[in-house]
């Protein structure tokens, strides 16, 4: 059993393929390095845990942005070149940190889990929060190169900046 996973944050339809709601530019550069990361952690026996927006036409988040990833459309689906295998974890969310009202903390002290590997979109929304919230329960963050992408560059690059020297331990 590996003391880390690998998270794959929001690579839906409704964040990937064009014309979409929330397209997340540059989203599609990622998939390939995050399909080798799946790779590796498949062949290391990493556990693969997918989070994903799946919205109810009254959630609040729905204010702030257009209908996204609505629960039960082709939107909210993970993009096929990225489809999850039955080993892997499927866990919904509603909001932008992938432990709020989701049952990730507890099936990560599950897996005893100290370090995340997080991929995804976008940077600087449900990556950037995910993040901060692992670390506020003592996990370890790593987020590989050229697996993330954001909304905007600045947005993404801030991002990145934040997770590395503001949350990150010093030499992690």
């Amino acid at each position: 059993m590996s003391d880390k996973v690998l998270l794959v944050i929001d690579m839906l339809n409704d964040f990937i393929r064009d014309n979409t709601p929330l397209y997340v530019p540059g989203s599609q550069r990622i998939i390939a390095p995050i399909a080798r990361q799946i790779d590796r952690a498949r062949h290391d026996r990493v556990p693969i845990l997918y989070l994903c927006d799946s919205h109810e036409p009254d959630d609040p988040e729905l204010k702030v942005w257009p209908n996204h990833a609505m629960k039960g459309t082709p939107g909210s689906e993970v993009i096929a070149e990225l489809a999850p295998v039955p080993t892997d974890v499927i866990i919904p969310k509603k909001y932008y940190s992938a432990f709020f009202k989701t049952d990730l903390e507890p099936r990560l002290r599950t897996l005893r889990v100290s370090k995340i590997l997080l991929t995804g979109v976008c940077t600087e929304i449900c990556v950037l929060y995910t993040a901060v919230d692992a670390i506020m329960r003592g996990i370890r963050v790593e987020v590989p190169d050229g697996c993330t992408a954001g909304l905007t560059r600045e947005g993404h690059e801030f991002a990145l900046k934040q997770i590395r020297d503001v949350l990150q331990p010093h030499g992690e």
